[in-house]
Formats: structure tokens, C-alpha cells, sequence
């Protein structure tokens, strides 16, 4: 088995990435990428443990990619809005310049506006709390709402994560806020210039029915993109299969990850896919090709 989309403690997962390292190697991977959220900060002792270990490592991160307005700017893009999340992992970026460093700084600083204007929404729906609790439930990592939504579940508010964000945190939701992420274009070019691999993360999370969708990853391709992540576990095996076969005909690589993130997201198994597939290493072939 591998995995090209993992989180740590360095995002929004809770193993450090030596843990992550450790448990990739109990769990029989012979190579997997780290894929945080706008950071990479986990990925020099991810590196360093995976030699020591024996397994393959492939750095990587995940860029929000905007597509709404942001503090009243409008945003300038060649792709159309969507009603969903655009994120775009960056796989095998090896490369890193002090402009990615710099725009991922930028990315940090959002987030925490971001953060703070969600607590703000919470505490006028009547749900008291601090930021330094919220912090805590991030055990030290960067604050993102999977950390909002463990707090309402210590809170009593909501029974798990998925609920939170169905009810609370996803977007249109009552505490959602937007958050500043990177332009289409520029994060293509951070991440060729990385010497990495732009890639679709879980497509079906841009909220885009099949009448719509193929045209807009056609757009994607025609502007640069490299791959897509046809194998995601929030989608059903049977879209996996369809996503697949669109990307093939397009001409992008082909990716598959779990998206995990530990007992924050106990459903999402490390090497595992949708329908409980294995992630087998042909899936490499997305940056090795």
C-alpha cells in the first residue's frame, strides 16, 4: 500500500510526522506523501524519520485555492466559482523558494483572521469560548476548524466532526467564514516551480454535479493541471471509477489518498480508500511519469 494524501499534527492531524512515519510503517506502506493544510512545516522530520525507516517519502502540502471574494476583493481567476472547497495538493515539491515560504506565511496569517471571526460568530450564537480553547484542542498545531468542531463536541453541541461541519462549520453553515487562499495560477506555478506535481484534491468536494464537472476539470487540465484524486473516501467507489476514467481521457495523472487525519477523522484509514479499497503503488505513477 501507499497514501499521497496525509495530514499531521503540523495541520490539522494528530500524530506528529515522526508518529505518522512510525504508523505508515505498522500499517505496511511502502510510501506515502504529507500533504498538510498551507504548511510545511512537518516535512524535514517526516524526511528524516521515513530514511531511518526504510520508507519512500513524497513531500508535499495542500493550497486552498480561492474561489470567492476575500475581504471585500474580488478575486481574478481564469476558472469559475464553485459552490464547494478547491483544494489543489502539491506532490513531490522538492524545491521549495522563499516565494512559496512567503505566500504560505500569508496563508497563515488568514487563517488565524479566519479563526478568530469563526469564534466570533460562535459566541453570538451563544456557544462561549476562548481562543486558548480551541488552541487546545489542536494540541499545538495550526488551529483549522476540525479543532472548532472538537471543541463543540466537548461542548455537547454536536455528536462528531462530520456533524459539526454539516450542521456548523461547512460552507454556507452558520459559523462558516471565508479564508484568503492561493490563485489558481500562482499555485501552480509555486508548486511547478517546487518541481512538484499540481493535483485535484477530492473533486467531489467543489459541489459540482456531473453536468458541470467534466467541463470544469477540462478547464483545470487546459490551464495546467497535472493530476486529479480519483480515489478519495468521501466519495462512492462508483464516482472514484468515473472521476478515473475522465482524468485518463483528459490526460491528467492519476492520484489516490485516504485523507487522514487520525481519531479526528477515525473513518479515513491510512493506505485505505474509498469502498475500503488498498492504495496500491501504481498510483505513484502520478509523479513518477
Amino acid at each position: 500500500m501507499i497514501d499521497l494524501h496525509t495530514h499531521s499534527a503540523a495541520s490539522d492531524g494528530d500524530l506528529t510526522p515522526v508518529q505518522l512515519v512510525e504508523f505508515a510503517v505498522q500499517r505496511g506502506l511502502s510510501a506515502f506523501a504529507l500533504t498538510d493544510h498551507d504548511t510545511i512545516a512537518g516535512l524535514l522530520d517526516a524526511e528524516t524519520a521515513a530514511k531511518r525507516r526504510g520508507i519512500r517519502f513524497i513531500p508535499g502540502v495542500e493550497l486552498e485555492i480561492q474561489t470567492e471574494s476575500f475581504d471585500g476583493d474580488e478575486v481574478y481567476t481564469k476558472i469559475p466559482p464553485v459552490k464547494g472547497e478547491f483544494h489543489l495538493l502539491g506532490l513531490n515539491i522538492t524545491k521549495i523558494l522563499p516565494e512559496f515560504t512567503a505566500e504560505l506565511a500569508y496563508l497563515k496569517a488568514a487563517r488565524e483572521k479566519r479563526n478568530l471571526l469563526i469564534l466570533e460568530k460562535m459566541r453570538e450564537a451563544g456557544i462561549e469560548a476562548s481562543y486558548e480553547e480551541i488552541a487546545a484542542c489542536a494540541g499545538g498545531g495550526i488551529i483549522g476548524r476540525p479543532h472548532f468542531g472538537a471543541y463543540l463536541i466537548k461542548r455537547r453541541v454536536v455528536r462528531s466532526i462530520k456533524q459539526a461541519f454539516d450542521r456548523y462549520l461547512g460552507k454556507g453553515r452558520p459559523f462558516y467564514a471565508p479564508r484568503a487562499g492561493v490563485e489558481f495560477s500562482r499555485a501552480l506555478e509555486l508548486i511547478h516551480r517546487a518541481g512538484g506535481r499540481a493535483v485535484l484534491a477530492h473533486p467531489m468536494s467543489l459541489y459540482l454535479s456531473w453536468g458541470r464537472l467534466p467541463d470544469y476539470i477540462a478547464c483545470l487540465a487546459v490551464n495546467g493541471l497535472d493530476g486529479i484524486e480519483a480515489w478519495h473516501p468521501t466519495a462512492i467507489p462508483n464516482a472514484c471509477r468515473r472521476l478515473e476514467s475522465l482524468g485518463r481521457d483528459l490526460g491528467l495523472g492519476i492520484s489516490a489518498g485516504s485523507d487522514f487525519h487520525g481519531s479526528a477523522r477515525p473513518e479515513r484509514r491510512l493506505g485505505i480508500s474509498s469502498g475500503g479499497r488498498k492504495i496500491g503503488d501504481e498510483f505513484l505513477a502520478v509523479i513518477d511519469s
